[in-house]
């Protein structure tokens, strides 16, 4: 599509991306530290479960993303049931397919992010951090994809979900291939700078509600705990690490998409209070 069919508000995400991806390919390399054998305070097992702590953190992860897709299966059901029993004239506002979409990759990267996170933390090295950031790329391209259909359009929202989880993919493969981080520091913060800009901007037209504050908030919070890790563990007297609270904590951030679905599934129920018997 030509840039000049495009809205302000595409526009420029066009030529963030843009710059992003030039600074991907012509920047500066960034060694990445260790190369995924930095090591986590919380070393316990349990029950001969290595690392066990930073392992089950994960499960929060797997149980908010099982929910979301639930949920999700549960909307198309009700959504269904409803326009069959609502004359056409009536028929209920159905949110943008694209945002949609995006939070089904959102809930199905939630699960792949667990189980490659307690797949790395079982016995962190290299390969396993690839495998890592591989699932969260998923989570991440949909959240970046429900952000965009939020406050820039819906038609953009899932092209930019392809284009964070296509650079996202590339850039793990090219850290795990020569080292340099920067590619995926750049997916990671370049991402969390773009939400942090459209939570400050006004919803566009088929906005849900979503309260993108609160995800930079998560995630901000889950980061602080990532780089207090030792420091927490002592502070706790080794009860809990700052690592494992990261996972708690960034799983969390799934909770504003949830309350925004429910919110949506509540008009939907409004509408016809008969879709409530419709279950996944």
């Amino acid at each position: 599509m030509p840039l000049t069919l495009l809205s302000r508000r595409e526009r420029a995400l066009f030529f963030f991306f843009a710059l992003l991806l030039l600074l991907a390919v012509a920047g500066p390399s960034l060694p990445s530290p260790g190369m995924g054998g930095v090591p986590f305070a919380d070393e316990r097992d349990w029950f001969g479960l290595p690392h066990a702590m930073d392992v089950l953190s994960n499960l929060p992860f797997a149980a908010l993303g099982v929910w979301g897709l639930r949920w999700l299966h549960w909307h198309d059901q009700a959504h269904e049931h409803v326009q069959d029993a609502v004359p056409l004239h009536h028929a209920v506002a159905q949110p943008p397919v694209n945002l949609l979409d995006c939070t089904w990759m959102f809930f199905a990267g939630l699960v792949i992010t667990a189980a490659g996170s307690a797949f790395y933390h079982l016995q962190p090295d290299a390969l396993r951090l690839a495998a890592d950031r591989a699932g969260m790329t998923v989570a991440f391209a949909g959240l970046i994809g429900c952000a965009v259909c939020e406050r820039v359009s819906a038609r953009a929202g899932w092209p930019a979900a392809w284009f964070v989880l296509g650079a996202g993919l590339l850039a793990v493969a090219v850290c795990q291939e020569t080292g340099n981080v920067m590619p995926w520091a750049l997916v990671q913060f370049g991402g969390m700078l773009l939400v942090l800009v459209l939570a400050l901007v006004r919803p566009a037209q088929g906005a849900i509600g979503l309260r993108l504050g609160w995800v930079i908030f998560f995630y901000a919070l889950a980061k602080l705990f990532e780089l207090s890790d030792r420091a927490i563990y002592e502070a706790t007297h080794h009860l809990l690490a700052g690592h494992s609270l990261k996972h708690l904590t960034a799983a969390l951030a799934a909770l504003p998409v949830l309350h925004a679905l429910q919110a949506m599934g509540r008009q939907t129920l409004r509408h016809n209070p008969g879709a409530a018997a419709v279950t996944a």
